[in-house]
């Protein structure tokens, strides 16, 4: 039975991406997909009610040197696709990664070193967000890569493409978070950076070609590192087994085995785009929303996270603990201020998303099971909002052609059902009592019960927290405006059924999980308390969650949202009803043709404009983005010189 749920969730979703390639007149597209996802999504909800589990394979098994051999064919397919774009760096990148793998392979490792498939709850949260929210994702861009398309009047359907890489990034991501074996785990690792690098550059434009080549030649920085940590590890402690290693703690607190796990952080910084690697995130926006959407809630930057959450345990206490918490909080204070900066939506969310992922490394560098809770918390509620986000900006921009928030002024008006969903979505990163807010809450107590840098970890994420209050309440008021003089009431815009779906079922998630929050709280917090051997910090009850300073308290919080929701209806549906005043714009003013303006010369209108104010001077990239990625440096410096 486990192996059979392991192939519906790896294997099967790259049957479905084969076949789906194969469909070039996508007769059966629609079917294919949902059949993949439907069917890697039940695999992962089978694993999760199997529960944790060690899955061994014998050292003799035909598995072992079929893995070696499609890990060096695909390091040699990336040379080629290096080689094709003409990128000199990502060429040596690439011969780098393929000399390190081939010395490792052949001259490091004595026979074919038994390796294991690993579930503990981390792995099994991962399997859920990749399978279910990615899934979601893929059923969306059914609908959406049709109008997508449409617009850019492409002369033949590339959707056959498209779909292939969504499915198989699905498939390489629970690979990459159930195998043990790290020579494994970069396999699949090396399978996503591959697939962003097609979906990224999927319209074919120079602004994309180029955003996938830095795209590629970041995430193979990391791979430098990934293979540096595994050639270090293998000759420190004798094994690539993540299990084996994290055994072995006493011993892993040597620089010698700090080294490796020093490097594999650093590779995990680079797939999550920390400071200073944003830009390859950022620019992904440039690619069809889905890809976005994947990329930034359920697979590719959630692979970084994963990989210092696992470690954590290996160099909780040490120097590269502190040093990563700390680079974590820095990154989630220094790109929460940069969202600050930006009125694009995709900007937005992306700088949002780098925050969020160096908070969430932040708590894996505390190493507290206070911390680390929080950390699997932020990475189910950012996962689900944040994809939902994603998909909202996509469909708003096919509409009024545009993803800044200022066109989306009064976008109720417009486009009701969307405005809504989108508005929701906000709430729950910025408000309580939803899991978000939980996270942070729980982190920044974490936080003050640090070993390290305790003082400046508090102040970085509260601050950090206070910023993502101000852009996301600012985008949440302007949905909200609308046209004074407009007696025309708000029609439902039209979408696909798929779209329609996966808008309506990732909002519907958003909300269930924070309902259930305590008791998923509860379920993670004991397993890690577990795995540390030490009582938690938090008592849960009536789904109030304390902890001697301060409490959550989760159901009142919703009953009280409630209530104001009831409220705010009731007297919204009495202003429809009443008189309608024109906005006061602090001069002599008139209406003219629909229009309020002012009375400028020679009788004219002259319209008046508002806009919030974005601070650039203060939050703008050009100002921030040289000084925060020079600290960011340093960091990586200190991370990986102190222990050379």
């Amino acid at each position: 039975m486990l192996q059979l749920l392991l192939f519906g969730c790896i294997v099967f979703p790259l049957i479905a991406a084969v076949a789906v390639a194969l469909d070039k007149e996508g007769t059966l597209r629609r079917r294919i997909v949902y059949a993949g996802t439907g069917i890697t999504a039940l695999s992962a909800l089978g694993l999760a009610l199997y529960g944790s589990f060690v899955l061994p394979i014998s050292p003799d098994s035909s598995l072992q040197p079929l893995m070696t051999v499609l890990d060096l064919a695909l390091l040699v397919f990336i040379l080629y696709v290096a080689v094709n774009i003409r990128h000199r760096l990502s060429m040596g990148l690439a011969l780098g990664q393929l000399a390190g793998m081939v010395y490792l392979d052949f001259f490091m490792l004595e026979g074919h070193q038994a390796t294991a498939f690993l579930a503990d709850p981390l792995a099994l949260v991962m399997v859920l967000v990749i399978s279910l929210v990615g899934g979601i994702v893929c059923i969306f861009g059914l609908g959406y890569m049709q109008e997508h398309e449409d617009h850019l009047r492409l002369a033949k359907s590339r959707q056959s493409r498209f779909f292939f890489f969504l499915l198989l990034f699905l498939g390489a991501m629970n690979g990459l978070v159930l195998c043990d074996s790290l020579p494994w785990v970069f396999f699949f690792w090396e399978i996503t950076t591959l697939c962003s690098f097609f979906l990224i550059s999927h319209d074919g434009t120079r602004e994309a070609k180029r955003n996938a080549t830095r795209a590629l030649w970041m995430n193979m920085v990391g791979g430098i590192g990934f293979l540096a940590a595994m050639l270090f590890m293998q000759k420190a402690i004798g094994t690539l087994s993540i299990q084996a290693m994290l055994a072995q703690s006493v011993v892993m607190h040597s620089t010698a085995a700090m080294l490796p796990v020093a490097f594999l952080c650093f590779a995990a910084f680079t797939k999550s785009a920390q400071l200073p690697f944003q830009s390859w995130l950022c620019g992904a926006m440039v690619a069809p929303t889905p890809v976005s959407a994947l990329l930034h809630s359920s697979t590719m930057v959630k692979a970084g996270v994963y990989l210092v959450l696992r470690l954590s345990p290996a160099f909780a206490g040490t120097m590269l603990a502190g040093v990563v918490s700390l680079t974590g909080a820095f990154t989630f204070v220094a790109a929460s201020a940069l969202a600050c900066g930006q009125s694009n939506g995709k900007k937005i969310l992306a700088y949002s998303t780098i925050a969020n992922l160096g908070l969430i490394i932040a708590c894996a560098g505390m190493a507290t099971p206070a911390a680390i809770t929080a950390a699997i918390l932020l990475i189910i509620f950012h996962a689900v909002s944040k994809g939902l986000l994603f998909l909202c900006v996509g469909t708003i921009e096919q509409h009024i052609g545009s993803r800044d928030i200022e066109s989306m002024r009064g976008l109720y008006k417009i486009m009701p059902r969307v405005a809504v969903i989108t508005l929701f979505g906000i709430v729950t990163m910025m408000l309580p009592p939803f899991g978000a807010l939980l996270a942070k809450w729980i982190a920044i107590e974490a936080s003050a019960s640090a070993p390290a840098f305790m003082p400046v970890l508090v102040v970085l994420i509260a601050f950090g927290s206070a910023l993502t209050v101000l852009f996301w309440a600012r985008w949440a008021g302007l949905l909200l405006g609308s046209d004074p003089l407009s007696e025309k009431r708000p029609v439902p815009e039209h979408l696909d059924g798929s779209m329609s779906f996966a808008l309506r079922t990732l909002l519907y998630g958003a909300i269930l999980l924070s309902l259930f929050v305590p008791w998923i709280f509860g379920g993670i917090e004991q397993s890690i308390v577990s795995l540390f051997g030490i009582e938690g910090m938090f008592a849960s009850d009536w789904g109030i969650l304390t902890n001697g300073r301060g409490l959550f308290a989760v159901y009142p919080m919703f009953f009280l949202l409630a209530i104001g929701m009831w409220y705010a209806l009731r007297q919204s549906r009495k202003a429809e009803r009443g008189p309608r005043a024109l906005p006061y714009l602090s001069g002599i003013q008139y209406v003219q043709d629909g229009k309020v303006g002012f009375n400028g010369p020679l009788n004219t209108l002259v319209e008046p404009k508002s806009s919030n104010y974005y601070m650039e001077a203060w939050f703008g990239e050009q100002t921030l983005t040289g000084r925060i990625n020079t600290i960011a440096i340093v960091l990586m410096v200190v991370m990986l010189g102190g222990l050379l």
